[in-house]
């Protein structure tokens, strides 16, 4: 099978994504301006940081003459459902390691019904494995199981050394236009990109929507993986994962619904609305100075 060099430019990417000031009383009122950096809309089917981290490593896997990618997941991972339509896009094999053996025999949910459409490949592991995947024995044991030993590897959530160089061209189209940029981690490589890409005075503030507080050490190894040392002035606010990951009460549902209403813009509820709830939260705390910029970076569509 031929394919294209450039692969990036084979997934059509629209980048710099639109920036957008919004007018809402909750940030008004104590003199914070908020613009809404729309990364949702920098391509069609890869949106956000999906794109921004995955176009690296599709372009190196191409680049090698890969046929195949694998990556790893949840039931409702939006990364490999971006991972399962770059794939077809790209006519490549596409494999998805999936968290959880009993899935296996229950009828896919919608999400992981979409990887499947897309042609992705899907395995089911059992948690106590999925969780040592790290370990070299237990990955290399599941590659083979999966039937995808000679595939080109995505971690979970696409963040390694390769994905932070494209969330730090995120950062770089910011430059000059926030005093705080903000974002919502999940397993924090496009806050590590991000940070690396900002100007000197500008920091980089990250949400993280998982419980658990294992986010700053893990930055802090992808920014040495990636540039070999600390980069950028980053900070975590913790506290805003209403539950963990997948835990949309309904006063953050309702949050959420209320946003789209004022402002015309689809909140996507596991990342992004608890993004914006941190932020009006933190803004009537009194943890941005009057005349403060803040950016929210909207990594994806509901």
């Amino acid at each position: 099978m031929e394919h294209p060099v450039d692969a990036g430019a084979l997934l059509r990417p629209r980048p710099p994504s639109p920036l957008r000031e919004i007018r809402d009383e909750r940030f008004g009122r104590y003199g914070v301006r908020v613009l809404l950096k729309r990364d949702d809309l920098v391509h069609p089917e890869l949106p956000g940081n999906k794109w921004r981290k995955l176009a690296p490593n599709l372009r190196a896997a191409v680049a090698g003459g890969q046929r195949a990618v694998v990556t790893f997941g949840g039931a409702y991972s939006n990364h490999l459902r971006a991972t399962a339509a770059a794939g077809r896009l790209l006519g490549l094999e596409t494999v998805g390691i999936v968290r959880g053996e009993e899935l296996a025999r229950r009828p896919l949910n919608e999400s992981l019904a979409r990887c499947a459409a897309d042609g992705m490949r899907l395995h089911f592991v059992p948690r106590s494995e999925y969780r040592r995947k790290a370990e070299p024995e237990v990955l290399a044991r599941l590659l083979d199981q999966a039937g995808a030993s000679g595939a080109y590897p995505v971690p979970e959530g696409g963040s390694n050394a390769l994905a932070l160089t494209g969330c730090a061209e995120l950062g770089r189209e910011l430059r000059g236009a926030a005093d705080v940029v903000a974002v919502a981690c999940g397993t924090g490589g496009t806050l590590a990109g991000l940070a690396a890409g900002l100007d000197p005075g500008q920091r980089a503030l990250g949400v993280p929507v998982l419980a658990g507080g294992f986010l700053t050490a893990e930055i802090r190894s992808l920014q040495l993986a990636a540039f070999g040392g600390p980069a950028g002035d980053w900070a975590l606010a913790e506290g805003f994962h209403h539950g963990g990951y997948g835990r949309v009460p309904a006063a953050l549902d309702a949050f959420a619904a209320d946003f789209e209403s004022r402002h015309g813009l689809p909140v996507e509820r596991i990342y992004v609305a608890k993004l914006l709830w941190a932020l009006t939260e933190l803004t009537a705390s009194g943890a941005f100075p009057r005349g403060t910029t803040l950016a929210a970076v909207v990594t994806g569509r509901p």
